[in-house]
């Protein structure tokens, strides 16, 4: 999660109890009367009368996930994550097997305390948190129905995290295998904000309740640490009377201040590999541009990297080929930008076709597909005032949700609660 955070988090929850939600999903419950009809008294028999109405309840899931605005976003960061917000979002309201109401609540935010953790240039940072805000509006994400908003807008992030790094054991931080690699790359420059950064992102989970999190391969190791973190921040804070009392002087529940959260699987298909090398997924760090098709890169740019990415001698197109890897990542790239489209009616149009045929049918179909994003993308940067008040409305909503865990968290650890 460092180069792309996918914090998809979901949480479910009982509204008396807890605020729930990186996807974050969460869930509260809330009772509604399903009938308003006032109670007289009856003459009939006990027998006669009609039964009591069945309170119907609310479960509300809440959706949280977010991208490093490091570089421009490309076409793993669009198909892996953000459509599948963009599907999140979109979910209509259902009911589960006991009949209760399941409503979402969606928020998507921008990382940028993570893009820090890394050099960085001051005069980029400002322009690239805009712009993948931007580029979250631009490829479908309606803020009638969910909040967009920038991570360091919402103070919580950064407290939570200290008061999890006074918590968390060196040798927890020592063991993370993306510090190792990245630590060696930077030598001695290395900075501290590399080595904690995992409590960063636990901090991102847990200020939103949510039970399961969408999480890369990569990240697995993190989202351990965020488990590791709730358990022994619970057997620290959260037991024995001591703690109930606090709980009760500071007006607060007495239940655990964090929820443990799962690792959910993404879509499959949803993993876009480098074009320079299919074993390895596509980044924005790769020092090669040709590597990764960028959304906002022009038609021009994508048909020239579409044509010269890497590719094999063999004629002929198939999937699942382990000694075939950039074959499997073009299908999966074709496949992902025609919605609608299966693997069989794929294979049917091109398993027979050199790559000098395909390149062109996988370049128009991207630049097809990318167009209508760029278009609205640029009308939302032109529009005066439209993504700024976007990026207030959704942090005040953020913080409605991320201070409540926060204050509990306090609480637990003994500090002095104003007021």
């Amino acid at each position: 999660m460092h180069r792309f955070l996918m914090l998809c988090f979901v949480g479910l929850r009982l509204r008396i109890p807890q605020v729930q939600a990186f996807s974050i999903r969460h869930a509260d419950w809330s009772t509604v009367r399903a009938s308003t009809r006032p109670l007289h008294m009856s003459a009939l028999p006990a027998e006669s009368e009609a039964p009591a109405a069945t309170p119907q309840k609310t479960k509300l899931r809440r959706v949280l996930s977010g991208v490093q605005p490091t570089g421009s976003l490309h076409l793993g960061n669009y198909l892996g994550a953000i459509r599948q917000w963009v599907d999140f979002q979109n979910e209509p309201e259902t009911t589960d097997d006991e009949g209760n109401l399941i409503k979402t609540e969606n928020f998507f935010c921008v990382v940028d305390l993570h893009a820090i953790t890394m050099p960085h240039d001051p005069k980029d940072l400002s322009e690239s948190t805009l712009a993948s805000a931007a580029l979250y509006l631009a490829a479908g994400i309606d803020p009638a129905k969910s909040k967009v908003f920038v991570q360091s807008h919402v103070p919580a992030h950064s407290e939570l995290a200290w008061l999890l790094m006074c918590t968390t054991p060196m040798n927890w931080l020592e063991r993370m295998i993306q510090y190792k690699d990245k630590a060696k790359k930077q030598g001695e420059s290395v900075g501290v904000g590399l080595f904690t950064y995992p409590t960063l992102m636990a901090a991102d989970i847990l200020l939103y309740q949510a039970t399961h999190v969408p999480v890369g391969e990569d990240q697995r190791q993190h989202l351990e640490l965020a488990r590791d973190s709730v358990r022994r921040f619970h057997d620290l804070f959260c037991k024995g009377n001591q703690y109930k009392k606090r709980c009760k002087a500071a007006g607060v529940p007495s239940r655990p201040a964090f929820t443990e959260p799962e690792a959910m699987i993404v879509k499959e298909g949803a993993r876009i590999m480098s074009l320079t090398d299919g074993t390895s997924k596509m980044s924005k760090s790769d020092p090669s541009d040709s590597s990764r098709i960028n959304i906002l890169d022009s038609p021009d740019v994508i048909r020239k990297k579409i044509k010269t990415c890497k590719t094999d001698v063999v004629k002929g197109l198939e999937w699942d080929n382990p000694e075939r890897p950039e074959a499997t990542n073009l299908l999966n790239i074709y496949l992902a930008v025609q919605p609608g489209r299966t693997r069989e009616d794929i294979l049917e149009e091109v398993q027979d076709l050199a790559w000098g045929e395909f390149k062109p049918m996988l370049a128009d179909a991207v630049v097809a597909h990318l167009e209508p994003i760029q278009d609205r993308y640029y009308a939302v940067r032109q529009e005066d005032g439209y993504l700024a008040q976007v990026l207030d409305e959704g942090a005040d909503a953020a913080k409605g949700v991320a201070d409540r865990t926060l204050h509990a968290a306090r609480v637990a650890m003994g500090f002095a609660t104003s007021g």
